[in-house]
């Protein structure tokens, strides 16, 4: 039997319950259209004020998302310790505007390094570029485009808010993982996060950017970032991720007349993303977090390991599957004594409702995803005669 196929170690933290919900939540998923309404209706009745908020909590909330706050957390937090399954803290608001808002983020991003100093469990803190700045302003300086003088300030007020985060991620030695985003607004960031890096990484990776191998120019960005890092002599620290944004990037690459940044098919993006986890395991001074649910290149980081002597709990690799989804590697994983962690996403019901619309679509959009989960809780249910 190989390693992922062991269904009872993936469902062994479900009830029986929360092993229905999982199989009703899948089956609702699976179809396009009822995806499509339910975003709709949800939208709808949360603009609108209406009390559905315990109906979501009790379905997709809790299944994708760890709680409200961080207290809320701890105990998924600590029952997935129990088997050895690390957590990343994602307070995982999105597309918010005001400088108050982007404050509030990086005062939550703060105290979660607070939180995880003391906790084992939690080894990461992470947050989004646009959790602590404007999208349009990222968009701007991507663009190369004048900025007016307010708009300077504003730039600058986004720096060190990373820098504020950054600081104390190094004083507690918490890493911190900076997710990537839209292909337009990311050269801005990107710049930005391998400031921090030069800065804060000189001994070891302290801070990860993202790279979405879905993205056709990603490798060249990595072996150019590579020679920068050695130049400089700093550590890098990379989250490898597919991607999270291929319909609105096809999109927007249509409408305006550019060509797509996207690879051309799906076996692209899988040889793009294994490049890198290979690039990355050859080289030293670098620290890699794959984020991935694919199995094929879970196999593959797991005989890099090996063929490149570095033990199953090094703290340089990382394999990291989202809450909710894709138990059957990470508790798998970790029962091997690999670094496993899972992405625990948090906040408010409403704040978070856009998220949870973006891991319905991309389970959608992404039929074997779906149909995989579906098979492995379609087992779990029979073995334990739940069907």
């Amino acid at each position: 039997m190989k390693l992922f196929d062991n269904i009872e170690v993936a469902f062994s933290l479900k009830s029986d319950s929360e092993l229905e919900r999982a199989h009703f939540l899948f089956r609702l998923i699976q179809s396009q259209p009822m995806v499509r309404i339910g975003t709709a209706v949800t939208n709808f009745a949360i603009k609108a004020h209406l009390p559905i908020e315990g109906l979501i909590r009790s379905t997709v909330f809790d299944h994708f998302c760890g709680g409200i706050t961080e207290q809320d957390c701890i105990s998924n937090i600590d029952k997935m310790y129990k088997s050895g399954v690390y957590s990343v803290l994602d307070y995982s608001v999105e597309g918010k505007e005001t400088e108050d808002q982007f404050n509030y983020t990086k005062e939550k991003t703060l105290s979660n390094i607070e939180f995880a100093k003391n906790n084992p469990a939690i080894p990461f803190v992470v947050f989004k570029p646009t959790g602590v700045g404007r999208f349009s302003l990222y968009q701007k300086i991507t663009e190369k485009k004048e900025l007016s003088n307010d708009e300077k300030s504003e730039w600058i007020r986004i720096v060190e808010r990373y820098y504020a985060i950054c600081e104390k991620a190094k004083k507690y030695d918490v890493p911190v993982l900076i997710d990537a985003e839209e292909s337009w607004m990311q050269d801005a960031a990107d710049n930005l996060v391998e400031e921090l890096m030069e800065k804060y990484n000189k001994e070891k990776a302290i801070i990860f950017n993202t790279l979405q191998m879905y993205r056709h120019d990603r490798m060249e960005y990595l072996r150019e970032l590579h020679q920068r890092a050695h130049q400089k002599g700093f550590h890098i620290g990379l989250k490898v991720v597919r991607g999270a944004y291929m319909e609105k990037e096809r999109e927007r690459a249509k409408e305006k007349g550019y060509p797509s940044p996207i690879c051309e098919n799906k076996q692209a993006t899988d040889i793009n993303y294994n490049e890198a986890i290979r690039y990355m395991m050859e080289h030293k001074n670098m620290a890699l977090f794959a984020g991935t649910h694919n199995e094929e290149s879970s196999y593959l980081l797991m005989d890099l390991a090996k063929k490149h002597k570095i033990n199953n709990d090094d703290k340089r690799m990382w394999f990291g599957q989202l809450y909710g989804m894709s138990d059957h590697i990470s508790f798998n994983l970790a029962k091997e004594g690999y670094n496993t962690a899972k992405y625990v996403p948090y906040g408010p019901v409403k704040d978070v409702m856009p998220y949870l619309i973006r891991r319905a679509e991309e389970n959608t959009s992404v039929a074997g995803q779906t149909n995989r989960e579906l098979s492995l809780i379609k087992q779990e249910r029979k073995r334990r005669k739940l069907e």
